[in-house]
């Protein structure tokens, strides 16, 4: 049986700026492989997947220290696997992620 908790955050002012800086950069990133994938696939016929585009993550990350380069690794790939999973779903209906609303 699994159990979970809710815990209330009350961020200080620096760290809402912060998490509002990572939920950005992780917009940022989902639009960018949702849309690799889109152009990859309309232009050349070719399926990317998660493991293509985790592949050029750490490049992303390293041509952008200031942007992507400066949160940890593992949330990077949850974002692209969340992606995946949306397509594999059923791509067709995967769209854009705007901020403040989640994917619509």
């Amino acid at each position: 049986m699994r159990r979970s908790f809710k815990f209330l955050m009350r961020p200080t002012w620096h760290r809402q700026i912060a998490l509002a800086a990572c939920l950005e950069d992780h917009r940022e990133l989902y639009n960018a492989a949702l849309e690799h994938r889109r152009t990859a696939y309309r232009k050349a016929g070719v399926t990317v997947r998660y493991g293509d585009q985790s592949a050029e993550l750490k490049h992303i990350r390293a041509g952008d220290p200031g942007g992507q380069g400066r949160w940890s690794f593992s949330p990077w790939q949850a974002t692209l696997r969340r992606l995946d999973k949306a397509f594999k779903a059923g791509g067709g209906g995967v769209t854009y992620f705007h901020y403040g609303r989640g994917p619509s």
